[in-house]
């Protein structure tokens, strides 16, 4: 279904900022829709990466994105993994698989950067030999996540790293960007919103340390700036580097920073790493619900402010007028999109041939968040087509 010819002619013109180009970092990047990171929790148990993922992920470069940032992947085999059947990129049959995915959205024209993940306590299934780290030892509010693995039972009690867990979650972000610029990536996102172990170091209720990784909002956002230098330090300088923030989390979409002030001591900490980018994410909430910390102060346009480098916003950005609208008035540089993205693979065609987007159905993501359950859907509603 199309608008007619002169309504096509005002959807290009108003929302012709979503099509511009952008640099991040020596990544050109064509225009300024981003595939937001989506737990599909798809792997065999293995944490490598199938063919349906590699199929997944080239259709979003088929369908015009700009960049695709893909899934949380574990760090280590230590403590970092949440769920059963997430990818990682520990090993080399992992590298390897990860490699085809590239290969399928490079052939495609579009650079992909691969999100590095550290649970932390948000652990759905204890996989781990002794339980689950984090900050200190407070249980994690909320309950496990339903299509994660999870049994929505209450979160463990996690043990308070000290020193050497420290070193070892630092270690697996270093390594685990390293090898991702072996399998092709264009760069990683260090995972520190949502919830999980760099953001629960961030988190006032969850992080009563009195070392240098607690007390300050300062001292607070120390570790996740260690891990984009760590992740920086072993890569070379045509690799980028983002990091992913956010105020709400997967188990607490409630949470908020105390006022800017508090805001900004975090940003100016993650700013000093140098990241190529900023990603701020919302969780369960728009991006108007979840970014305003005054009536005139935003989360991604303090980001803006603070670091310098380009921001990318997240949050029931669907509507391409509203996340125009979002970028003319200095919010933000990109838009990232999971749930309409999912619906619109092709989302910047659609964009830029004034197309209707389609509605997303969560039965998409029934009964468990994976790869083939999207499939399933697709093949159980033949009317859905990305021609």
């Amino acid at each position: 279904m199309t608008h007619d010819n002169a309504d096509v002619e005002d959807v290009v013109a108003s929302e012709s900022s979503l099509l511009e180009a952008i640099k991040i970092g020596s990544v050109e990047v064509a225009n300024r829709a981003v595939v937001a990171p989506m737990s599909r929790v798809s792997t065999a148990g293995d944490g490598v990466p199938t063919e349906s993922m590699a199929e997944y992920y080239r259709e979003f470069a088929d369908g015009g994105f700009g960049l695709i940032v893909a899934e949380g992947t574990y760090t280590d085999t230590l403590y970092a993994q949440a769920y059963p059947g997430q990818p990682a990129i520990v090993t080399d049959e992992q590298v390897r698989a990860w490699n085809r995915v590239v290969e399928g959205v490079h052939q495609a024209g579009v650079p992909i950067v691969l999100q590095l993940m550290h649970a932390g306590p948000l652990v759905q299934v204890n996989t781990h030999r002794d339980g689950c780290i984090g900050p200190s030892a407070v249980q994690p509010v909320g309950r496990m996540l339903r299509g994660y693995g999870g049994n929505q039972g209450s979160y463990m009690v996690p043990r308070e790293m000290d020193g050497d867990d420290i070193e070892d979650a630092l270690a697996g972000f270093a390594s685990s960007a390293r090898r991702a610029e072996e399998a092709g990536f264009d760069g990683v996102e260090i995972h520190a919103a949502n919830g999980y172990l760099l953001d629960q170091f961030m988190t006032r209720y969850a992080n009563f340390r009195e070392d240098q990784y607690g007390g300050s909002p300062e001292n607070r956002a120390r570790l996740a700036a260690d891990a984009v230098r760590r992740a920086k330090e072993c890569t070379g300088p045509e690799f980028i580097v983002g990091i992913r923030i956010s105020q709400a989390k997967v188990n607490d979409v409630t949470y908020r920073w105390r006022d800017v002030a508090e805001a900004t001591a975090l940003m100016q900490t993650i700013s000093a790493a140098d990241p190529s980018y900023v990603h701020v994410a919302s969780e369960g909430v728009s991006w108007a619900n979840a970014s305003f910390l005054t009536p005139s102060v935003t989360t991604t346009g303090l980001a803006r402010e603070v670091c310098g480098v380009p921001v990318i916003a997240n949050g029931g950005l669907g509507d391409p007028r509203a996340a125009a609208r979002l970028l003319d008035e200095g919010h933000a540089d990109l838009i990232s999109l999971g749930e309409p993205a999912l619906a619109n693979p092709d989302w910047p065609k659609r964009l830029a041939n004034g197309l209707q987007m389609r509605p997303f159905d969560k039965d998409m993501l029934s009964p468990e968040v994976t790869v083939e359950n999207t499939q399933r859907w697709r093949r159980e509603n033949p009317g859905w087509s990305t021609s």
